[in-house]
């Protein structure tokens, strides 16, 4: 009895895999924007845009091309970080 309840606890650990959502088309950190998704930070996300990694990334679009970085230590009045808008090929994935 015992070794047929290990057997079905080892069966339920190997296909207790975590669905992680899809990566949207256009996704943003600033958690007021309309394009936030609170599902997708709870993983690490990472951002490579052409073909290099990026980890300063504040908003990227795929369809578009372009991903939006801080500009130096600059803010807006409302003490967020001024961000400019660097265009190429964007490539999101989950970390491992």
């Amino acid at each position: 009895m015992l070794a047929c309840v290990r057997g079905m606890v080892d069966n339920l650990a190997m296909n207790d895999t975590t669905q992680l959502p899809p990566l949207p088309d256009r996704l943003s950190i600033d958690p007021k924007s309309p394009h936030h998704v609170a599902a997708v930070f709870e993983h690490p996300v990472g951002i490579r845009f052409n073909g290099k990694d990026r980890t300063d990334v504040e908003e990227y679009c795929v369809s578009e091309g372009w991903i939006k970085v801080a500009a130096g230590k600059v803010v807006d009045r409302k003490g967020r970080p001024m961000l400019i808008k660097l265009k190429g090929t964007v490539e999101p994935y989950y970390q491992d």
